[in-house]
This record gives C-alpha cells, structure tokens and sequence, in this order.
C-alpha cells in the first residue's frame, strides 16, 4: 500500500531543503543588497526574490512534475552528451569550485576572523577548512541520515540564533527605510538589479542539483508511485521556499536600516558582524559565528551528498564514499584564496551557466503543452548558449574584456541582444529558439502525416 506523507513528514522535508538552500550567499548577498538598495528596498527586494525564491521553487517543481530522478534525467531531454557536460558544470560550479569554498571561506571571515589578527588569518583559515570539511564529511558519508541531521537538528538551530539577532534588529531598528540613501546601481532599474544580484546564492542551480537529495528522501520514506512522489516534492517545497522568503527580505530590510549607524560595507559579512557586535557587543559575535558557521556546515553537507550520488550515476565506477571524500577535499584547498577572490571568479561562469538552468527549468514545465518533444529542448538550449557565453564574457575580469577578439564579440552582442547591458542579452535568443523549436516540430510531424 502506498504511504501517504503527514504534514508533518513535509515540515521535515521544507525544513531539511531550507536548510540545504539556505548558506553563505543566503546570508550575505541580500544585507549587502538592503545597504545598496536604500529607499529603494522594497523593488529591489522583489527583484532578488524572484531569482533567489521564484526560480528555485519552479526547480523543485520541474523537477517534481518532471518525473525525474535529478539533473542528468532532466537535461537528457536536450542530448545525452548535452546532459553528461551541463551535469558536470553545474556540479562542478555548486561544489567544490565555487559554492563549498565560499561556504568556509564565508564562516572564517565572518565567524572567526574579527578575533584574530591579520597576519595569522591564513594559517587560522587553512586550519579552519581542514575542520569544516571534516565535519561536512562526516555528516555526509550516510545521505540516508540527511533528513534528521539537517531537517531535524541543524536547521532549527540554525532559525533560532539568526531569529535572536533579527529580532534586536526590528524590535531597536538602527535607522529608518524611507530615507535610507540610494547607491547609483539601484537608481534605475531597481528590480533587474534586484534580480541579477539573486543570481549570487545559487539556489536555482541548487534546485536542480538538490532533485536527487528530495525525491531519494521521499522514496525512503516508503513513497514510490511516481505522481506522489512529483506532489510531495512541490509540497515540500513550497514550504522551503515560503521560509527562504521571509528571511531574504528581513535580511534585505536589517540591511538598510544598519545605515543609519554604519557605512556601506565591503560585503553582507562586513555588515552581520557590525550589526551583532553593534546590539550584543562580543556576545553578538559569537552568536554571529555561530549563526554563519552552522549555516555553511548544513549546506555543505548537501552539496556534497548531492554531489556524490550524482557523480555516481555518472562515474558508477567510483563509490559513493570516493565522491564525498573528493568533494570535501577539494574545496579545502580553494577555500585558502579568500572569500573576495571565490566571488570576482564565480561571477562571470555564473553568467554563463544561470541562462542555461533557468531554460532548462521552464523547458520542464512547458513541456506537456509541446509533448516534451526534444527538438524544442535542444533549439533553444543551443540558441540560449550562445548568448550565455556573451553574457559570460561581459561579467568577466577586464584582462578578458579588453582582449581584441572578445571586445568585437561584446560590441556585437550589446548592439543586438536588448537587455545584455543588464546581465540578460539570453531572453530574446531563447525565445526565439523555443518558437524555432516549436515551428520545427510542426514541420516535422506534418512532413510524418503526409502520406507517400
């Protein structure tokens, strides 16, 4: 008899992708956004709600109603070969590249580096890393316990220490939102700056990549009939990303009241410590440290458990444990070249690779209307990548830009791509690509009912 989840059993599973999503992006992307944004929160705020909630929820939900058993299922229906590299790439960009670094890396600086001096941090953060990741490791090694680890016990704790520091900051807010001074970035085009900056957290990439964790959390719970499994996912996510919501925008708003009584930081890290430190003195420190290092820890052992039992189905040759081990080393190592340095590298292979997730997730949830025909699929994934590499490009360090052959390209796509200059040149190319797939279909199975 097939089992039917509680609500219950849901809240544990929101809880437990809550916290999987919820990491170092999570926290220091939408403060650092409310000190940016000003008076002008509230756009702003919708912007980075749309691709930091919006778009990982239709990843849950693509993924549920999909059928699918993680990404590689999904993306095989642009090309297996397609598939396989996408796979790679994403993995590779929300694992031990770029994701799971920042994740040490932004609990060093946060947590512990105001209480040490400088010229002893390096050794304290290679020391630290090696910590960190032998504590992900470990939690990692048995993904059937991840639902009581991380939904049961690190992500209660996690919402109680950060609710004490939000509370001081509504109940004896630090300066009004109305006034608050706006930065040039977001003086025009608030939401579209809003909603390129929700790129930074990642969460519609982890959405694809976290599929496998849900729906292998759901079977083992004794669900198995495939449209129950696709409905549990979507309740389940709903409300993760309901949670997820609330805390983006008191985040964002805690943000732009700090500037009535600090500058704009370098970074949301900057802005935590001088808020806790500014209400609890050393107690807010700690409290921060801990806030930020129990975050990074639950969506780091997600990251690599999710990791792992993809590149098992892709690499069946290696085990499981040789994954989680890989995974957990590697980061260790790239955490060590600063938090500033992981960010100004991730953002331009952000560019490029966002276009080609947020396509595959509305691909999956059109797809019956277009009889999940692949020809539609790989259509507009070949016209969104071509786009995707210009949008890459632009966000890339000036040594790359003002190389000759990548200044015509650049100069070519701000000419005839609306919207590149903002971070967007994809939208028209993947539109054009869906009709062209659509028309493609047509033809094709008007050419199949002609009769020789």
């Amino acid at each position: 008899m097939e089992k039917k989840l509680t609500f219950k059993d849901y809240l544990f599973i929101g809880s437990m992708l809550f916290g999987l999503f919820f990491g170092a992006g999570n926290l220091i992307f939408p403060v650092h956004m409310g000190q940016e944004a000003g008076g002008n929160i509230f756009w702003a705020n919708l912007g980075f709600l749309v691709t930091g909630i919006g778009l990982p929820f239709l990843g849950v939900v693509a993924i549920g109603i999909s059928r699918s058993n993680g990404l590689y299922d999904l993306a095989t229906r642009v090309n297996k070969h397609y598939a396989f590299i996408f796979t790679i790439l994403l993995y590779l960009v929300i694992g031990p590249f770029f994701a799971l670094p920042r994740l040490a890396t932004t609990s060093f600086e946060i947590g512990l580096a105001p209480f040490l001096p400088k010229s002893t941090q390096p050794v304290w953060l290679a020391l630290f890393s090696l910590l960190f990741f032998a504590f992900a490791w470990a939690f990692s090694r048995k993904p059937t316990k991840l639902l009581n680890y991380v939904g049961k016990f690190l992500n209660p704790v996690f919402l109680l220490l950060l609710g004490i520091l939000l509370a001081f900051a509504f109940f004896k807010p630090l300066g009004p939102i109305s006034t608050a001074p706006v930065q040039p970035s977001y003086q025009q085009d608030v939401f579209i700056t809003g909603f390129t900056q929700g790129y930074n957290t990642l969460d519609a990439l982890a959405s694809l990549a976290f599929g496998i964790i849900i729906v292998t959390t759901i079977k083992n719970m004794g669900v198995t009939k495939p449209s129950a499994i696709a409905m549990d996912t979507v309740k389940s996510g709903s409300i993760s990303i309901l949670l997820m919501g609330i805390i983006y925008s008191l985040l964002a708003y805690m943000g732009t009241m700090s500037l009535g009584q600090f500058p704009i930081s370098a970074n949301g890290g900057v802005a935590l410590a001088e808020i806790a430190n500014y209400y609890l003195g050393t107690g807010g420190s700690v409290l921060l440290a801990l806030i930020v290092i129990v975050a990074c820890l639950k969506t780091a052992i997600g990251l690599i458990t999710a990791f792992s039992e993809t590149f098992i189905q892709l690499f069946p040759k290696r085990s499981y444990q040789f994954f989680v081990a890989l995974t957990s080393i590697l980061p260790c190592l790239f955490a060590n070249i600063g938090l500033t340095k992981i960010i100004e590298f991730s953002t331009p292979v952000l560019m490029f690779i966002y276009p080609l997730a947020i396509t595959l997730i509305l691909l999956a949830l059109l797809s019956p209307l277009f009889n999940h025909r692949s020809e539609v699929y790989l259509v507009t994934t070949v016209m969104t990548v071509l786009a995707a590499i210009c949008d890459g490009l632009n966000a890339a360090p000036e040594i790359i830009r003002n190389t000759s052959g990548v200044e015509h390209i650049l100069k070519a796509a701000n000419r005839f791509l609306p919207f590149f200059d903002i971070g967007m040149g994809w939208i028209l190319p993947a539109t054009i690509g869906f009709v062209l797939g659509l028309l493609w279909t047509f033809i094709k199975k008007t050419n199949q009912s002609v009769p020789n």
